[in-house]
C-alpha cells in the first residue's frame, strides 16, 4: 500500500510540474506580445504624396494569424477610405473564421464584402484599393490578393516571390501562354504596370489565390509590400535589409528606411508587413 501511495504522489507531482510549466509558457507568450515582442511588424512612409493611402491590419489567432495590407488610390481621401474599409472588413470576418473553415471561402467572401462596402461608401472609382492578405494556420501560409501588393517569403537568405500581381503586363503574359492573344500583342503590353483589377469598381471579380498552401519552416518570414516598395527597391536591396536580422518590426523599419534613402523621384506611399514563423 505504501508503494502505491508513493507512486501516486510521484505521478501527481509530475503532473503538477507539467501544468505549472505550461502556465508559465503561456504567461510568458502573453506578456511577450503585450511587451511588444510580436511575430508581426510593419512600417510605412508617405513618400512624396500629400496623403498616406496605405493601410495595414493584423490579428493573432489561436493557431496562427492574418495580415492585410491595402494600397489605396483615388481622389482626395478616397483611397485612404477604401484601404481602411478593406482592412477592417477582413479583420471583422477573421473574428468568425474557424480553423476548420476553408481559407478560400474566407478570402472570397471578404473581398466581395469589402468591394461592396467601398462602393456603398464612395462613388465608383472615387476610392479604390489593391489588397493582399496572408492567412497563417499553424505552419501553413494561404494567401490571396487583388491588385499590385506583393507577397514574398524570406527563407535562408533568399527572398522568394509568392504572388504575381494583377498588372496589364502580367495579364498579357498569362493570356499569351493560354493562346488567347498573339505574341506581338503580348510584347506590346508586357511592360505595362497599370492595374486591371482593384477593389472599388463594379467589374471587380478576379482574385489571385494560392494554388497550394505553402509549408513554412521555422524562421521563415512572410512579407507583404506595396508597390511603393517594390518600384523603388531591387529585390537584392530588400534582401540586404533582411540580412541584418532583428525583430519583424526592426526589419520592416529597415526596408522603409532604404526606400526613403533611395535616389528616386516622385516616391509613392510605401508600406511593408512582416510575419516571422
Amino acid at each position: 500500500m505504501a508503494g502505491y501511495e508513493s507512486t501516486y504522489l510521484v505521478g501527481m507531482s509530475l503532473l503538477l510540474l507539467v501544468i505549472v510549466a505550461f502556465l508559465i509558457i503561456r504567461w510568458q507568450q502573453r506578456n511577450d506580445y503585450v511587451g511588444g515582442i510580436s511575430p508581426i511588424g510593419s512600417a510605412s512612409t508617405i513618400g512624396q504624396r500629400e496623403v498616406q493611402q496605405d493601410y495595414a491590419g493584423s490579428a493573432l489567432g489561436d493557431r496562427g494569424a492574418v495580415m492585410i495590407l491595402a494600397d489605396g488610390m483615388g481622389r482626395g481621401q478616397g483611397g485612404k477610405v477604401a484601404a481602411r474599409l478593406a482592412v477592417d472588413t477582413f479583420l471583422d470576418l477573421y473574428g468568425g473564421f474557424q480553423a476548420a473553415d476553408k481559407p478560400q471561402y474566407y478570402f472570397r467572401r471578404a473581398f466581395q464584402v469589402a468591394n461592396r462596402q467601398i462602393l456603398n461608401t464612395l462613388e465608383e472609382r472615387q476610392g479604390m484599393a489593391s489588397v493582399a492578405v496572408a492567412l497563417l494556420q499553424g505552419s501553413r501560409l494561404y494567401y490571396s490578393l487583388v491588385g499590385s501588393v506583393r507577397i514574398a517569403v524570406w527563407r535562408r537568405g533568399d527572398l522568394i516571390p509568392v504572388s504575381e500581381g494583377q498588372t496589364i503586363g502580367i495579364l498579357a503574359r498569362k493570356r499569351y501562354q493560354e493562346g488567347r492573344i498573339s505574341k506581338p500583342t503580348a510584347i506590346s503590353l508586357i511592360e505595362q504596370q497599370r492595374l486591371y483589377n482593384v477593389l472599388g469598381q463594379e467589374g471587380f471579380s478576379d482574385i489571385e489565390f494560392f494554388s497550394q498552401p505553402l509549408e513554412l519552416l521555422p524562421g521563415d518570414l512572410v512579407i507583404l509590400m506595396t508597390d511603393g516598395v517594390t518600384d523603388v527597391l531591387k529585390w537584392t536591396e530588400i534582401e540586404d535589409c533582411l540580412q541584418v536580422g532583428g525583430s519583424p518590426e526592426d526589419l520592416a523599419v529597415a526596408i522603409i528606411a532604404a526606400v526613403e534613402k533611395a535616389a528616386v523621384a516622385d516616391k509613392d506611399n510605401a508600406s511593408v508587413m512582416i510575419y516571422r514563423n
